[in-house]
């Protein structure tokens, strides 16, 4: 359901701009930015892939421009293209990437952009350092933050050295931002059950592998935690959200399909404290991971974005993150307030599949309240039911298509798991 709570007002004589790069249509996060600032009156466009995508049916866009992209185009041609569409917005708008190649390409691209965009002022590089899993690694050491035993592997060699004295499960990550869209090694987070799973994968990874090798954290002596927040020139933070994640699809590596704010002061300085040490400035999305073995919250994630639930998150003042960044950028001071505690966040389209895959496995999260104290979902939405049927309607085939592929994927693991267990009799 939509906030009723009416922040301070914001400036609506400066519009917002979703900036998406990449095919990927069914984005609630990009239809929440479009309600949460277009509810206060703000001006909203956005970058869509066709004219009947879910955000560009949306009550509170103002107009959608259709470019297509891939994320394999030139940076040269990406930002000749924004430009077009900050020429015929006709005045500067707020800048908001709801992926990492956006993310990158408007921080290593700003004095080209700033004239016509609205946008925080990070350094240059720190957003694909961020964005990469091994740039994120390597800040994490840096500055003491606990995070995940990882491998970078440089050769088919040096995963077979791997691969015959780690401790299965691992997860498998994409290792940088683009190189996802350019040559991905994986569809998403990755589980591999044994040895010999991972070396008939890497065999396609080709000679210099573009992924992370990472721990596995298991489930069963784990929590998923989530912080957002919207930082200042300064990296201080104007609004903090902490929540915990209690179902994703595919299952414990996906997408958030349902979570709940949860006050975590401990995991808030911690983030906090790491962000004011890196310098970043802007929207963070960021996935935590409880480690019960030894008591410590390990980041798994960091998306220098705002995330696709980010709107679970909003505190006592009606303020979130996508509306702090716009009133911040355009002068105006972030209100105050204790975040919605047991706020409820549900993905209509993933939360079901989710819901039955988790029963399955017995998995529940501690903290997780009870009852929600009201619920936020990621479509449906009263004042705005176009992008809710659109998505209904687009999501079937794409949908069906998905679940063939995570069943196949996990028959191959299944008939990898059983090889090796054969090699194993026979040793």
């Amino acid at each position: 359901m939509a906030s009723r709570r009416t922040p301070v007002a914001a400036d609506r004589s400066v519009p917002g701009l979703i900036l998406k790069i990449g095919d990927y249509p069914l984005h609630h996060g990009g239809v929440g930015a479009i309600r949460s600032l277009g509810r206060l009156g703000v001006p909203m466009y956005a970058v869509t892939e066709d004219r009947w995508t879910p955000a560009a049916l949306s009550r509170y866009l103002e107009a959608g421009f259709v470019w297509p992209t891939t994320g394999t185009e030139p940076a040269g041609e990406l930002v000749e293209g924004l430009l077009r569409i900050g020429r015929r917005i006709g005045r500067p708008a707020v800048l908001l990437p709801t992926d990492e190649e956006a993310a990158v390409l408007i921080a290593e691209h700003a004095e080209a952009l700033s004239g016509a965009f609205l946008f925080p002022p990070v350094e240059r590089a720190l957003p694909r350092r961020l964005a990469s899993k091994q740039g994120l690694h390597e800040l994490c050491v840096e500055h003491g933050v606990p995070t995940p035993a990882a491998l970078f592997p440089a050769s088919y060699e040096e995963i077979e050295k791997y691969a015959s004295v780690a401790v299965f499960p691992v997860v498998a990550k994409n290792r940088e931002a683009f190189e996802r869209r350019l040559r991905p090694a994986v569809h998403g987070t990755t589980r591999i059950g044994g040895p010999g799973e991972l070396l008939e994968m890497a065999r396609s990874w080709g000679p210099t592998p573009g992924v992370i090798l990472q721990e596995y954290l298991p489930r069963e002596h784990a929590e998923d935690w989530i912080v957002h927040a919207y930082f200042d020139a300064d990296s201080t933070p104007l609004a903090m959200f902490t929540g915990v994640k209690v179902r994703s699809w595919p299952p414990h590596a996906g997408m958030t399909a349902n979570a709940y704010i949860v006050d975590n002061p401990e995991l808030a300085d911690m983030a906090a404290r790491f962000i004011k040490q890196v310098g970043f400035t802007g929207i963070i999305d960021l996935d935590w991971r409880f480690d019960r073995r030894d008591g410590r919250y390990k980041l798994l994630d960091f998306n220098p974005r705002m995330g696709a639930q980010f709107r679970l998150f909003e505190n006592e003042a009606g303020v979130d993150v996508v509306r702090a960044q716009h009133l911040d950028l355009t002068g105006r001071r972030v209100p105050e307030g204790e975040q919605l505690a047991g706020r409820r966040f549900v993905v209509e389209n993933i939360d079901l599949p989710a819901l039955l895959a988790y029963r399955r496995s017995g998995y529940t999260t501690p903290h997780a309240p009870e009852r929600p104290s009201g619920t936020e979902l990621a479509w449906a939405a009263r004042d705005d039911i176009k992008p809710f049927f659109t998505m209904l309607a687009r999501f079937v085939r794409p949908g069906l298509r998905h679940l063939w592929q995570l069943w196949r994927s996990r028959r191959r693991a299944a008939g990898a798991a059983q090889a090796e267990q054969v090699r194993k009799a026979h040793a």
